[in-house]
């Protein structure tokens, strides 16, 4: 499983996705739009932080498969590439967080790093 990238999954995704097969869970997100799938991004990013309060690693584990899951479901829907977010952190880590948070033109967003 170490091979198991990003982009692979966005893969499955994309074909998941588009396959229109009722029983497909990705189908179904990718049916109910932009909308559905950020709601579920959202729910699961809330369960992902009451299992890291929690201390309950097996939790904290699978709400993150999930969170990145939807998250991956998202950025399929927007047509943005996984890797289009992946150049933005590479671009972030090369100053620091505090030093690329203050260079951005709103303030309050999360930064990496």
């Amino acid at each position: 499983m170490a091979d198991f990238s990003l982009s692979d999954l966005e893969k499955i995704i994309a074909e998941r996705g588009r396959s229109g097969d009722a029983s497909s869970w990705t189908a179904k997100l990718f049916a109910g739009g932009p909308e559905k799938a950020a709601k579920k991004l959202g729910e699961e990013a809330v369960e992902t932080v009451i299992a890291a309060v929690a201390r309950d690693r097996k939790a904290l584990v699978s709400e993150s498969a999930d969170l990145v899951y939807h998250w991956l479901v998202v950025l399929a829907l927007a047509e943005v590439p996984v890797s289009e977010v992946l150049a933005e952190l590479e671009r972030r880590t090369a100053q620091s967080g505090i030093a690329e948070k203050a260079s951005r033109p709103e303030a309050g967003s999360g930064a990496a790093g």
